[in-house]
């Protein structure tokens, strides 16, 4: 077993090959109001093209995890990069709400298939609790995408248009192809497998799939609060454009010192006891937000979003840990699975919530308290094999 100690320069190159979801949403919303605006559309269906965005990003994954166990991390991943280039390009010349989101999806498409990448990379290097240290350390990396995306991309609209946006995300993806082209050593070894064996493997593995559908169910709560964040503190509360990356920025930095406690915890904690916590105070910070949605200040919006945001610090480490764990042949296959149940599960449940949408907080704080409720009966079933 490696020591993630000895490999900083790994986990900062596998950090920002996995941000591409984060800087591909959280740099869009700040822009939310402008381009439904300019599309001249509601809010809604602009809050839609994230959902959208998650579902291109999973049925990429689907395709990606077997690329990556033929093909190797590094070649997948590039070729991923130059689409995910592509595509953020061509949507700046969207005309109508429909080229958007069909542009959207393949660009999450192409992220897709590079994510798969980083998880399957940590898989091939590390196992047990290390790979669960392992993948809380890049979580923290990785913090700094959504930490500064919305603060990029309420500075890009604040001089320029909504597209400049995605012209930022263009060359975002073009510097990062290069650097993984570069300096990133290849780690899969081939086995020649058939690929519907390798997802047969993958999807019949009981406690595996039980600690996907967790992750999945809490990254659907997690992301109503992002596709919403924009309706609290711009519509909702008035906070001006300027101001919004403070306010978003607090839940990564939070989420940041988690990530620390988390691992510290591993030590003397399992990471399932760790994940059932966790779920146990997302449930109670959703339950408090649904009750006080009538007269709720502005600071106690804060300190619930963020209570609730942060302990995605425990879970998205250690549910990928639990999951990789069983499948040492046909990591970039299991790490795909984990990308649909993650963001296939998570833009349908966002999908649903965000229907309800009826000017308050009580749909979002009822949805989120009801999907944390699942993700803990789920994983109170989870038996370490």
């Amino acid at each position: 077993m490696r020591k993630s100690i000895n490999h900083l320069y790994l986990i900062i190159l596998l950090s920002i090959l996995s941000s591409v979801a984060p800087m591909g949403i959280d740099t869009y919303i700040p822009s939310i109001p402008d381009i439904a605006s300019a599309f001249k559309v509601s809010i809604e269906k602009i809050e839609l093209s994230l959902s959208i965005f998650l579902i291109g990003f999973s049925v990429g994954q689907i395709f990606g995890g077997p690329l990556s166990d033929k093909y190797g991390r590094k070649m997948s991943s590039v070729y991923g990069l130059l689409g995910f280039a592509f595509f953020s390009f061509v949507i700046i010349y969207s005309t109508t709400i429909y080229e958007l989101w069909i542009f959207r999806f393949f660009e999450a498409f192409s992220g897709g298939i590079v994510v798969v990448n980083a998880a399957a990379a940590v898989r091939d290097r590390f196992h047990g609790s290390e790979a669960a240290k392992v993948f809380s350390l890049i979580g923290m990396v990785r913090s700094f995408a959504p930490l500064v995306a919305p603060a990029i991309g309420a500075f890009i609209i604040h001089f320029y248009s909504w597209k400049a946006v995605f012209l930022f995300l263009t060359l975002y993806a073009l510097v990062v192809a290069f650097f993984i082209y570069k300096d990133l050593e290849e780690s899969y070894t081939y086995t020649k497998q058939n690929i519907f064996e390798s997802y047969k493997t993958v999807l019949s593995n009981k406690m595996a799939l039980k600690a996907m559908a967790t992750l999945g169910f809490s990254f659907g709560g997690f992301f109503i609060i992002i596709a919403k964040t924009s309706f609290i503190y711009i519509e909702y509360f008035k906070i001006p454009t300027d101001y919004f990356p403070f306010f978003f920025g607090i839940n990564f930095i939070i989420l940041m010192l988690m990530i620390k406690v988390n691992v510290s915890l591993l030590k003397k904690h399992s990471p399932i006891e760790l994940v059932k916590m966790a779920i146990l105070i997302q449930i109670i910070a959703g339950g408090l937000f649904a009750l006080n949605y009538e007269n709720i200040s502005l600071i106690l919006t804060v300190v619930l979003i963020a209570a609730y945001m942060s302990m995605m610090a425990f879970i998205f480490g250690n549910c990928m840990a639990l999951t990789l764990e069983h499948f040492p042949k046909n990591a970039g296959v299991a790490s795909g699975v984990v990308g649909v149940f993650q963001f296939g599960l998570g833009a349908i449940i966002s999908s649903i919530s965000l229907s309800f949408h009826d000017g308050t907080f009580f749909p979002i704080g009822l949805s989120i308290c009801v999907i944390s409720l699942m993700a803990y009966f789920i994983m109170n079933n989870y038996k370490n094999v």
